[in-house]
């Protein structure tokens, strides 16, 4: 059945078209899920980048992760012949969430119910995502939230009964599986967000007493958690070709040769990504080039390979030793070829290396290049030299033709000493440099938190600030940067910053008036990772114009630093909005 195709379709918040009915019927062969009466499998992605480029590559459909201000989307969607999975964000515990206040947990079941009045007789929506891994890293198996799962699912199926409900997990381990058979008839749909073990999810999710059909909502290359590391802790990277391949045989295995169990999937990630590394995660690089990964669900998706075809490489080959003196060169070669015979361009680019490998998904910056530090630049090498800094770092390959394509590759390498602490060391700033702490640690009512950490509006310096915004009356709210990401001082972790005699923080409000707290440290000694010292300021009133704050180190412990950065905001009547740029410890 051909689908009627429309322009805008919502003019605020009204309806302009009807709903497309979908269903999840079972068949002799198991289940299937039917669009408009048509059997329709979920050839979809999750990300930012084109629609256009989603449907012209045969995709079908697009994820969500949460809804706001996703009308546009819709729309846009619609109009291409895709459907969106739209995504309903619950709280997770690692940002403050609390499964057992009563009050945090009807406030969010409401406002999921105002998102489906809003969104459930848009063409586009395919179904709803309730949540997103919010049961954790851990177990997964609290009753508490998946009690509060199903009561969104229940009242999502008497609001609307033309869209499916789902669920997203992160894999299948614990007591996922098991928690949703029990605690969750209300669920249509086992979402999963798998990686490495993607290809082996048909059998696994059976072992597992799997009783409902699947959909893989995300899946790519297998996560910097789950590969081989270097000595000191840093993991290797597949290579661009190397991850397309990968795309290809987890889609194969976990939907194609899963008929009746799986729906669909969506690749991960339609667009670029900071996380462990610049290219660990996009099927786009930060210019729009477009990797193999997008080749490979062409291919899959329409049936046809694309016009122009991705530059292939090989691994990266260095000639020595991946550790290294203070200052040392080496030489490092690699094979790329260009399967259409277009003319492909090498560059090359030295980064220290992140540090964070964790799950999770937490906004990261990128690390800038090492200026000088790239001699020699070819196609079939180059020649580097090391810096005379102690430490991680990892050097990058990107080889792009002259039609938008790209393909990559990289390599960890380690400059041998003993690493010493250069000040400032940068919690924030405009140019993202550094950041080793995460803001991961969300306190107190964080349901009325939002944090964007590349705000362009009015930054102190450069081109963007932190944004913080909070709605609750009254209450307070906080967010801790942490290394590692979601550490409450149950993992070692964390920087000697002994030296420093100051946190330095510019901070302003929208109004002025605005009351926030700041501090360096936030566990206590009865943690096994304790931060080594704490120190805060309380009571802080805020300008509308930037403004320097201090907070003396002097007489605070710092040698073993897990939680560099703590802000606190204190509820007023009307929503507090604050910005926070250039946060550094200095001396």
């Amino acid at each position: 059945m051909a689908l009627l195709l429309a322009g805008p379709l919502f003019i605020g918040d009204q309806a302009m078209a009807d709903a497309i009915p979908v269903e999840l019927a079972k068949t002799e062969q198991g289940w299937q899920l039917l669009r408009a009466g048509e059997p329709y499998l979920i050839r979809g992605a999750g990300g930012g980048s084109s629609l256009q480029l989603l449907a012209e590559a045969g995709g079908n459909s697009v994820r969500t992760w949460g809804a706001d201000d996703i009308v546009a989307r819709l729309d846009e969607a619609h109009s291409l012949g895709l459907s969106v999975a739209v995504g309903i964000w619950l709280g997770h515990e690692r940002h403050g969430f609390d499964y057992s206040d009563e009050q945090q947990v009807a406030e969010q079941f409401e406002r999921a119910r105002q998102t489906i009045l809003r969104y459930k007789d848009h063409p586009a929506v395919l179904l709803w995502g309730i949540g997103n891994e919010m049961e954790g890293y851990e177990s997964g198996d609290d009753p508490a939230i998946w009690s509060a799962v199903n009561d969104i699912a229940a009242m999502a199926k008497q609001l609307d009964p033309n869209h499916p409900t789902m669920t997203v997990t992160a894999e299948i381990g614990g007591g996922r599986v098991a928690s949703i058979n029990e605690y969750c008839p209300a669920i249509d749909i086992h979402g999963i967000n798998t990686y490495g073990g993607a290809p082996s999810m048909p059998e696994r999710f059976r072992a597992a007493g799997g009783r409902k059909p699947y959909v893989i909502t995300e899946f790519g290359p297998p996560g910097s958690w789950e590969t081989a590391t270097t000595e000191w802790g840093a993991p290797y990277e597949m290579t661009s070709t190397q991850k397309a391949d990968f795309y290809r045989q987890s889609y194969t295995s976990a939907v194609l040769e899963a008929p009746g169990l799986a729906l669909g999937s969506y690749a991960f990630t339609w667009g670029f990504k900071m996380e462990a590394t610049a290219t660990w995660f996009g099927m786009f690089l930060s210019d729009g080039s477009r990797l193999g990964s997008i080749d490979a669900m062409t291919e899959l998706w329409s049936g046809q390979k694309p016009a122009n075809r991705a530059p292939l490489t090989e691994p990266l080959i260095i000639d020595g030793a991946s550790e290294l003196d203070p200052g040392a060169r080496l030489r490092v070669s690699v094979d790329v070829s260009d399967p259409d015979g277009d003319p492909v361009e090498v560059t090359w680019a030295l980064r220290q290396e992140s540090g964070d490998y964790v799950t999770g998904g937490d906004f990261r910056p990128n690390q800038p290049d090492i200026d000088g530090a790239i001699i020699e630049s070819r196609n079939d090498g180059s020649v580097v030299k090391m810096p005379e800094e102690p430490g991680a770092y990892r050097l990058f390959m990107y080889a792009r033709d002259d039609s938008g394509n790209a393909a990559t590759a990289n390599v960890p390498l380690l400059v041998k000493g003993e690493a010493r602490t250069r000040f400032p060391v940068i919690v924030y700033d405009d140019t993202f440099e550094g950041m080793p702490w995460v803001p991961s640690g969300w306190m107190g009512a964080t349901e009325k938190l939002t944090l964007d950490g590349a705000n362009a509006d009015n930054p102190y310096d450069g081109k963007a600030a932190i944004k913080l915004r909070y709605e609750g009356a009254y209450n307070w709210v906080g967010v801790a940067w942490q290394h590692p990401a979601n550490n409450w001082g149950d993992e070692d972790g964390g920087f000697d910053l002994t030296g420093a005699t100051h946190l330095e923080v510019w901070a302003r409000g929208e109004y002025g008036g605005e009351k926030i707290g700041i501090g360096v440290g936030i566990i206590g000694k009865g943690k096994p990772f304790a931060d080594s010292g704490i120190a805060k300021q309380e009571g802080i009133v805020l300008t509308r114009e930037w403004q320097r704050y201090q907070l003396a180190l002097r007489k605070t412990d710092l040698s073993s630093i897990k939680t560099g950065f703590v802000v606190s905001i204190t509820g007023r009547r009307k929503p507090v909005t604050i910005y926070l740029d250039r946060i550094r410890f200095v001396r």
